[in-house]
This record gives structure tokens, sequence and C-alpha cells, in this order.
């Protein structure tokens, strides 16, 4: 790339009133690796973000640059935020992708690497063992993992293999001792099942062998009698993004349609070749014209780094280095629990007041208790429940089957599409479908984001119905890790409006309004634009004014556009946007009054909490949508008003501290770019600590603006 196309590619990205969704996706995955950067974490908790850069990184080529490459193979137009056209903005993006390749090869080979003897451990070489070890590594070779190799040669004879997505593959060239035969590729995959390390334990350390050194070293014993020339060691991702087309006969293809598209996964065209620094030129030519790929879309790996970085979970949660883990702080009674005595029956609690569940601060244990007790309830008529994605073992699912089989109604809307979960999911339906549930999987080509159940229980001569709103998925392992909302309620305001909402679900039925909910695909963005709209008007009649909108992701232009305007009237707007943020802080005469501030740190930020001042008598709203073209138009999704008092007041003390983080907490700059806040002085707030101290009173006199 020339530099004048350089300054010119840089001029439209700058002068671009909306920042690009992708590049900020780069910009989020850094502030990630910030994390494993930062000296007062131990060695495994760096590690541990390390690892999880590398999943993001996988899961964003595979549907980012894949939905990319869905323009560029067919030869349709895409223009990004930036002002790029697809082909100038694909070499941009994987530049910026590449130098954080770099900066995190450089990371754990300069500043992770040489601490792991001191920790106890260490990822050694072949030559690093002595006679007796290698030798154990042979026996090993040949008993476990040669019986599962498969060689898959490449020539007139034999079409090219299916080389799987995300795996470690040896290619491997060949040649007879004949001088007429030319060389040959064969292609070897190494099983996922095979644990990524050996480890040998000597004395107090443990030594992991990565498992593609020992392949290597005994590779000869699955190629007899031909010399080899060369192995390489590489990997593949595949385009894993793809849409399903709506059906008229949707309820028998439905599941048939998803499988199927499940597999193009597997032969999904490449979008990046990871290689390690020792590979075959010649091979390599091979396959980056077989993929029509080119040298933006090839990662080499640095000596002693590592190809894949998601094998550091073998270490990190390895039994012997627990002591190393840090110790979780134990989850704290909700504020509007305080005054409650352990042992109370969630029935009558419910009857008496509404809860707020803030996780991880608060457990998730009353809302499985909620659901338990009703599978078991005589009393309990009808569960109504949307599901997106599943712990392992769910209790959930294990309590909706007791249910059905007491004999209860249970509708189950589960949805099938969640990406990367597809398939747990429809084995995890089709398990409540056989104990006698009423699924449905999915409405039509939306996605099924909603969190919401619904629990009918006849008491004396009156049905109560018991209500759960959220903005986590129904899942007790992210509970502990994800910090989200949820409304457990039985009034009978949000109960008819989430009967209404399942009614449009499971049948037929349009309502003319909610009284509490915003949903998606109905009217979110309109209304949610109304009240950007209503804070406006405010600011333009001197009225007192302010947004504060915390959410995973910002990029719905006409959202951003309103904001905009909300800003230039001198409405005061504070984001607190984790991931992806499309908006352009701080910018002269177009945002001057927007702050956008992230927290990255150790709980995933996934709450989403919508804050609009009304001339001093706050509307807040919580739910599960983020601010995204998908939410509003792509998915069914709902937003509930939070009418409680406490509850109300509890939220925007979530905001407050959010906003008050300096441990945590980057602001994003106008260009685009982020800059860690610092205690600088004061005393660190950090609210994955502050959250746990959390009192009635510190709530109650709380306040933004």
């Amino acid at each position: 790339m020339t530099v004048a196309l350089q300054n010119r590619i840089d001029d439209l990205i700058d002068n671009s009133n909306l920042i690009s969704r992708d590049l900020s996706w780069v910009k989020f995955n850094r502030r990630v690796l910030d994390q494993a950067k930062k000296e007062d974490r131990s060695l495994f908790e760096c590690l541990k973000f390390l690892a999880i850069t590398a999943s993001n990184e996988d899961e964003f080529f595979m549907i980012r640059l894949g939905s990319l490459y869905n323009y560029l193979d067919y030869g349709k137009e895409r223009v990004d935020y930036s002002g790029l056209k697809a082909i100038s903005f694909r070499k941009r993006l994987l530049q910026e992708v590449q130098d954080f390749s770099t900066d995190r090869h450089q990371h754990f080979i300069n500043s992770l690497r040489p601490n792991f003897k001191a920790n106890g451990f260490d990822i050694v070489n072949l030559e690093d063992l002595d006679t007796k070890q290698q030798e154990k590594l042979g026996k090993y070779f040949k008993k476990a993992i040669y019986p599962m190799l498969t060689p898959m040669v490449y020539d007139n004879y034999h079409s090219f293999p299916i080389l799987m997505n995300n795996v470690l593959i040896f290619g491997v060239v060949t040649k007879t001792q004949s001088k007429k035969d030319k060389k040959k590729m064969s292609f070897i995959q190494i099983p996922q099942n095979i644990p990524r390390f050996f480890e040998i334990q000597v004395e107090n350390e443990i030594l992991f062998v990565p498992i593609e050194q020992i392949i290597k070293a005994h590779i000869g014993e699955l190629f007899r009698n031909v010399n080899i020339l060369s192995v390489t060691l590489f990997r593949v991702t595949r385009n894993g993004d793809f849409t399903l087309e709506e059906s008229e006969d949707i309820e028998s293809n439905f599941l048939e349609e998803m499988k199927a598209k499940l597999k193009t996964r597997k032969t999904g065209r490449v979008v990046k070749l990871e290689v390690d620094p020792d590979y075959d030129k010649w091979i390599l030519k091979q396959l980056t014209k077989r993929w029509d790929i080119d040298d933006f879309n090839i990662s080499v790996t640095p000596k002693n780094a590592l190809l894949d970085y998601k094998c550091l979970w073998q270490i990190v949660n390895h039994l012997d280095f627990e002591d190393f883990r840090p110790i979780s702080a134990q989850p704290v009674k909700p504020v509007s629990l305080v005054d409650y005595e352990e042992g109370e029956n969630i029935f009558k609690i419910l009857k008496d007041r509404d809860i707020m569940l803030h996780h991880p601060y608060n457990t998730i244990e009353p809302l499985l208790e909620l659901i338990e007790k009703a599978a078991e309830d005589p009393s309990v008529m009808l569960i109504k429940l949307t599901i997106y994605r599943l712990a392992k073992n769910s209790r959930i699912i294990s309590a909706l089957q007791k249910a059905a089989e007491n004999g209860k109604h249970v509708s189950v809307l589960f949805e099938v599409k969640a990406r990367f979960d597809e398939e747990n999911n429809m084995k995890e339906a089709q398990k409540l479908q056989k104990a006698g549930c009423f699924v449905i999987y999915g409405v039509g080509t939306l996605k099924t984001h909603t969190k919401l159940l619904l629990i009918v229980r006849k008491e004396k001569e009156k049905v109560t119905r018991y209500v759960h709103m959220g903005s986590g998925n129904y899942n007790e392992s992210t509970s502990r890790l994800y910090t989200d909302l949820g409304l457990l309620t039985t009034n009978e305001v949000y109960a008819n409006d989430v009967s209404e909402f399942f009614n449009v679900i499971t049948g037929h039925s349009l309502p003319d309004d909610y009284n509490n909910l915003i949903t998606a695909p109905k009217d979110m963005r309109d209304k949610l634009i109304a009240y950007i709209e209503a804070e406006e008007k405010n600011a333009l009649e001197g009225i007192p004014s302010g947004i504060v909108i915390k959410i995973n992701s910002l990029q719905d232009k006409e959202t951003i556009e309103a904001l905009y305007k909300a800003s230039q009237a001198g409405v005061p707007i504070k984001l607190i946007v984790r991931g992806i943020c499309c908006i352009r802080p701080g910018r002269e005469g177009l945002s001057e009054n927007i702050s956008v501030r992230s927290i990255v740190g150790e709980y995933l930020e996934h709450s989403r909490i919508y804050y609009f001042h009304n001339a001093g008598s706050p509307v807040v709203y919580s739910g599960s949508a983020d601010v995204m073209v998908r939410s509003f138009d792509r998915r069914l999704e709902s937003l509930f008003r939070i009418e409680d008092d406490l509850l109300r007041q509890q939220a925007i003390t979530i905001l407050d501290y959010n906003l008050k983080d300096n441990v945590n907490a980057y602001e994003m700059n106008e260009d685009g770019s982020y800059s860690a806040l610092e205690p600088n002085g004061e005393a660190p707030f950090n609210i994955h600590k502050e959250f746990f101290n959390l009192s009635k009173d510190i709530v109650l006199s709380s306040k933004i603006f």
C-alpha cells in the first residue's frame, strides 16, 4: 500500500462522523490484552486474558471477516462506517489485526514466558528433555496419538481433503526416490480430543510439552519409504457467518436447515491462515492459491510463541495451580432483601416486594430456587421461558423436565440460532420436547434474545403470576462471570406485559402496546429515540436533562444521529460501552457533550441500563438489548422499565459506580482510540470490588446529575 493511499484511507477514517464497527472491535480486544499486561495480576490471570483474546479473535474472523467476504466473494457493494469500500477496508482491518497479533506474541515471549519457572511450570521443547523423558513421549505417541492420526494425500488420484476449522494441521511435503515423481502434499489433522500439552511432573515443576512437537518428531512413522522434504504446522479459520431463509413450512424444515447450515462452517471459505515460523514456502503458495487469500490473511507465529493461545486454558485451569487463582468474593444479599432472614419462601417474598438481582454480586440462586420450586409445587400450573444460552448440566433444564413430568404446562422458546451454541441448544430443546414441553424453535428468521420467565400459580381463589425479566442468559455458570441485572416480581402490570409478549411469540397475537416493556423488532428504536428527543427538547427549553446508557455495543446509526442532535442541544450524554462503539465522542460541532467509557476487568460487563433524566423524575430501563441494528431489526428483544423506587435507585447507583471506576475504565478519545484511566492520587475505585460492599443507604443517596 503506497504512502499516498495510506494517507487517503487515514483521512477518510478520521473525517467520518462514525467509527468503524470492526476497527472498534480490534480496539476492544486490545483492552482485553491490556488485562494480561497488568502488573497486579498473577501470571495465571494474565494467561487467562491472553486465551480470551484468542477466543475473541477466532469468533471475529469467523463472523465479521466471514461477513465481509460474503460481500467480496460475490462482488456486492459494501461501505463501512469509516467510509471505506470493502476491498480497501479488508486490507486496513487485517493490518490492524496483524499489528495486534504481533503485540500479543511479543508480550507472551518477553513478559509472560520468562516467569513460567518461578510459578512452578514451563512450556518446553523436545530437545530440552532428557533421554528417559523422550522415551516416555515416544511411548505416549505410539499408544495414544499414532492410532488417531490419518495422513491425507493430495495428488492426481486424491481430491483435496476437507481441512477442519480452528484445529492444528500438519502440511507435509514428500517425494519418492524416483526422479520422475513430483513432490506431493499430505495433511495430518491433530484431533481436538487430544490435550494440547503432554504433562511431565519433575519434582515441584510441571513440564508442558506441545503435542505438535511430539507428532512432528515421529511424523516419519506415518510416511514410510518416502523422503519428507518439509513439515509445516498451520491452522485455518473459516467463514462461519450464515443466515437462515424463512420458510413457509418453518415447523418441519427449520431444524434440518439449521443442521445443513452448521455443516457449512466446516467447509466455509478460509479467511485466515496461521503458520509456524519454519513454514515451507512451496506449500504456503499452494494453500494461498487454493483458498484465494494473500499476505493480509496470513499470520506467521514467531519462535517461542504459540499457535492458538486458547491452549493456555489447560495451564490456567490445572488443579495444581488452583491456589494461585484469586479467591472470588462471596455473593451478598440483594439490596431489597437485606432485612429478610435466610430460608424464607421465595413465593411469599415476591408477593411482598420486587427483587433486583445484580450478578455476580448477588447469586442467581433465588431465580433457580423459584424455577425449581415451581417445578415441584402442585399449585403451579404453567411455566413459560425464553432460552438463549445454557450452562452445562443446566439446573433449569432439569427443573423444566421435572415440571412437565409433573403435569404442568411448560412452554419454552428455545433459540437454536444462538451463535456457536446451535447444536447444544437443539439437543437440549429436543430433550425438553421428549419430556412433554411445548418447544418453539425460534420465530422465523428473528433471533429470540429476550430474557423472560412467567410462572402461573393458583393461590386459593385467585391466580398469581411470577415474572423474571433480565439482561443475561438463564445460565448459572455465566452468572458468576458476567455482570447482569434481573428483576423478579409479581406486579400485575409486568405480568400482563410478559403474558402478552409470550402470546405474540407462541401464537398469532399483536398487542397495541405494552405498559412497562419496550420490544423489538416492534418499536424499540423509535421508543428509545423518542426518549432521546424528549431530553433534547428539555435542554432547548432550559429544563435539566441528561442521558446515561450502559450497554455492550453501540452501532445503530439512527440512534447515534439522535444522540448527536441531543448533544448539540446541550444534553449531557454519558455512555458506558464495553465493546464495539461507533459513535465519535467529543467532536466539535457534533458531539462535545458526549463522553464514552469502557469497563474491562475481572467480570464481563453484560448488563444494559438506559437512564433518561426526565426533568428530575428519572426513567430507567434494563433488559436484553444493545443499541445495534440487529437488536432492533433482527431480534426479539425487550427492555423493562424499573418502577420500584428502591430498585430504580439501585440501577442509578450501578451507573454512578461505573462512572466513578478508575481501575477498569477506559475513556474513548475523539479519534476512536482509548486511554486507560488511573487513580492519579485518588483512592482506587474498582466496581468489581465495590459492588460487594453496596448498602441500601448508598443506593438511596446516589445521584448521577
